[in-house]
């Protein structure tokens, strides 16, 4: 058995997980206003109340840049003390357990590949949408990080005025001073104005997918996170938007799905340990 761990800036969520199953699934808020030692306290705190003989090892995502030997987080998105923490000889010192790390829409692929909807495949793309945007590669079925497993960054790409996050996430909604949760309510309603905006938003992510073909040509790109429960409403514009994509074999082979597991993350921080 193994745990493994979700830690963003808002949440953190644990589970026990065997052979592909999560178990006791924990999440509470994560102190991201206060100091480094109140983020680990609360992680050390988790983790003690999940603890047992049976663990083997931990496996942690975290929304940010990691040295994949020494496990040093750099630069945690939403969690601005976390400049440099070496959280890998943190959790073995206590926990004496192996511990790997990597950056969370890494693991989001990695448990999609592996668990999810890109089993079928062996060269995917996973992009997380929510807060942010981010992204992770899988070649070969493996998962391909780059230096610091920093590759699949594309929410950084510039973009318009700006970059894709501000355009296909969270930030996009905030233009309209209002949320991606609001916006689906009303749309389910059939209220034109929120469908519009769907439209545009759907019409951003197009154009990021057509990146996505130019850079990697994968045989599937699989959206996660809040946001993807809107699908319908912005599915016809993004697909839309990536009809000018010129090599039609690549377009007409490649699938642009959802995901349907709520524990894909951490299934797949917990894959990190086989790696």
């Amino acid at each position: 058995m193994k745990l493994s761990i979700d830690l963003g800036g808002t949440n953190i969520r644990i589970a026990q997980v065997e052979n592909g199953v999560c178990f006791n699934k924990l999440s509470v808020a994560c102190p991201a206003q206060q100091d480094a030692s109140a983020v680990l306290d609360e992680l050390f705190l988790l983790i003690k109340s999940m603890m047992n003989r049976r663990v083997e090892g931990i496996g942690v995502g975290v929304p940010s840049i990691v040295d994949p030997v020494k496990g040093i987080v750099y630069d945690v998105a939403n969690i601005s003390s976390w400049k440099e923490i070496y959280l890998k000889d943190l959790l073995e010192k206590e926990f004496k357990v192996p511990v790997a790390i990597n950056n969370d829409s890494n693991c989001f692929a990695l448990g999609e590949s592996r668990f999810g909807e890109g089993r079928s495949y062996d060269h995917m793309v996973g992009v997380t949408i929510g807060t942010g945007l981010g992204a992770g590669v899988i070649v070969n079925r493996d998962l391909y990080c780059g230096q610091y497993m920093g590759a699949g960054e594309i929410g950084s790409l510039p973009y318009l005025d700006s970059d894709y996050e501000h355009y296909c996430s969270s930030f996009f909604f905030k233009r309209y001073s209002t949320t991606g949760a609001i916006l689906a309510q009303n749309a389910s309603l059939g209220d034109p104005c929120s469908l519009k905006i769907w439209e545009e938003f759907g019409m951003h992510l197009g154009h990021l997918i057509k990146t996505i073909l130019y850079t990697y040509a994968p045989q599937a790109i699989i959206l996660g996170g809040g946001i993807t429960s809107a699908f319908p409403f912005f599915q016809e514009a993004m697909t839309k938007a990536i009809q000018d994509y010129p090599y039609k074999i690549i377009l007409n082979n490649v699938k642009v799905i959802t995901s349907v597991q709520d524990d894909i993350s951490l299934l797949g921080a917990s894959e990190l340990l086989n790696d």
